[in-house]
């Protein structure tokens, strides 16, 4: 973040040229290394180890080398090795403008004093920007008169530095009551606290482009599927926030997600700007249920459900059912290439029921979070059609309470978004049996 802030400092004042700031940027970025590629190549850890601390960080709102450390992969030591071959990122940024500007390492630091100034940075805040230490920068940049806003905000920076690109730089949060955007996707969170979560944009979409690009890992052109993989952002998002709550005794509900078009939020709310790859984005976040966020709601395109046929040689038919387009992708696709066979996928808990009855699977997979009928509700119904139907209920992060009641209700099993190739498919051979 320091190398975006610093970077477009110098381009305000004419001190370098854009081009020659985003030459220094990705001369930086292919030089630092992600941790887990370097422990790759230390022969400290597998790819399967990688992948499988990578998956976890979005279960648990932790570092990578806390996870590695906790699992006994790595040790104190070794971790310390394997930051220090990282390497410093303002060492690393200083080097890139040397080589790709006219500038001295002496007119940098120079430089650099009058920045802080300019900003009114503290010496230790610069120490944190120099580090790229979100959790000392969060409070600098994100504080709000409630704690849990700026947690929220930190949480969600974090999982954009994990998930999505080390590209970005946060400006400062603000208390607005207005609010006029082009794109809009959120989630209310519900309980012994109201939160509203939302990414919101004007007439650059890039970032919201960008945002769904990456943590889909593929490129998404449809307007339905750019919601969609951003929507499950901010799911997976809340799921960490709402189980950090419940460590404080704190009972969160996740609410179906929801999009807005060419609206304005109105109400008392907080925003922080993000800049992914120097593109604006606003994070917004309320501390109650007053925000209106639009008249309109956008329409996700109802009546997806599909029926397909089932080869001979099937190791099992699969009923997927969940509201988002991406997650049942990814499920259909795990599934296939094991040999089980989706005989059906469904978005909301009416089409689970309707597709149960007319092509009852060996096990259907159904998401816990559902417009028009939860999870919940539709494996009820779905047992009182069979009562030995095999269910395995899909749940983000901190719905550990409707996760309780669904296996006392009857489901067999449950799985964690987002999905693990591994645990997926073990729970799915234990339940089917095959």
């Amino acid at each position: 973040m320091f190398s975006q802030l610093f970077g477009k400092y110098l381009v305000e004042k004419q001190i370098i040229t854009l081009d020659e700031y985003r030459a220094s940027i990705e001369k930086q970025l292919s030089v630092r290394v992600k941790l887990g590629t370097i422990a790759i190549a230390e022969g400290l850890l597998s790819e399967e180890d990688v992948d499988m601390i990578n998956k976890l960080q979005m279960q648990f709102d932790k570092r990578f080398g806390d996870i590695a450390q906790e699992k006994g992969l790595l040790t104190d030591a070794q971790i310390r090795e394997l930051l220090q071959k990282q390497g410093n990122p303002y060492m690393q940024f200083t080097q890139a403008l040397t080589e790709c500007t006219k500038l001295t390492a002496s007119v940098i630091d120079k430089t650099l004093s009058a920045f802080q100034k300019e900003h009114g940075f503290s010496d230790t805040d610069m120490t944190a920007l120099k580090a790229d230490d979100l959790d000392a920068l969060i409070p600098v940049f994100a504080c709000a008169a409630n704690a849990s806003i700026t947690d929220l905000a930190g949480l969600v920076i974090r999982n954009i530095n994990r998930f999505v690109t080390r590209d970005f730089y946060i400006g400062q949060i603000k208390h607005v009551k207005s609010l006029s955007y082009h794109s809009l996707a959120g989630q209310k969170l519900s309980g012994d606290e109201n939160f509203y979560l939302a990414l919101a944009d004007d007439a650059d979409e890039k970032a919201f482009s960008l945002i769904a690009d990456h943590f889909s890992g593929d490129k998404q052109n449809d307007t339905t599927d750019i919601f969609d993989a951003v929507c499950e952002f901010i799911n997976v998002s809340n799921g960490l926030f709402a189980s950090e709550l419940s460590e404080k005794e704190k009972e969160l509900e996740l609410e179906p997600v929801f999009a807005y078009q060419d609206q304005t939020i109105e109400g008392d709310f907080h925003i922080l700007p993000v800049y992914i790859e120097d593109h604006r984005i606003n994070l917004v976040i309320a501390d109650n249920d007053q925000v209106k966020l639009g008249d309109t709601p956008y329409h996700f395109a109802s009546n997806e459900k599909q029926v397909y046929d089932i080869p001979t040689d099937s190791r099992g038919s699969v009923l997927v059912v969940d509201d988002s387009r991406m997650s049942r992708m990814i499920m259909k696709n795990l599934l296939e290439e094991e040999g089980y066979s989706v005989i059906g996928e469904a978005t909301n808990g009416e089409e689970a029921i309707e597709m149960f009855k007319q092509h009852p699977a060996d096990l259907t997979t159904l998401d816990i979070t559902m417009p028009k009928m939860d999870g919940i509700e539709t494996l009820q119904k779905i047992l009182e059609i069979d009562p030995e139907a095999k269910v395995i209920m899909i749940t983000a992060a901190g719905q550990q309470s409707k996760v309780l009641a669904a296996l006392k209700y009857g489901a067999k099993q449950f799985i964690t978004k987002p999905f693990e190739k591994d645990v997926v498919l073990n729970n799915i051979k234990e339940v089917l049996g095959k």
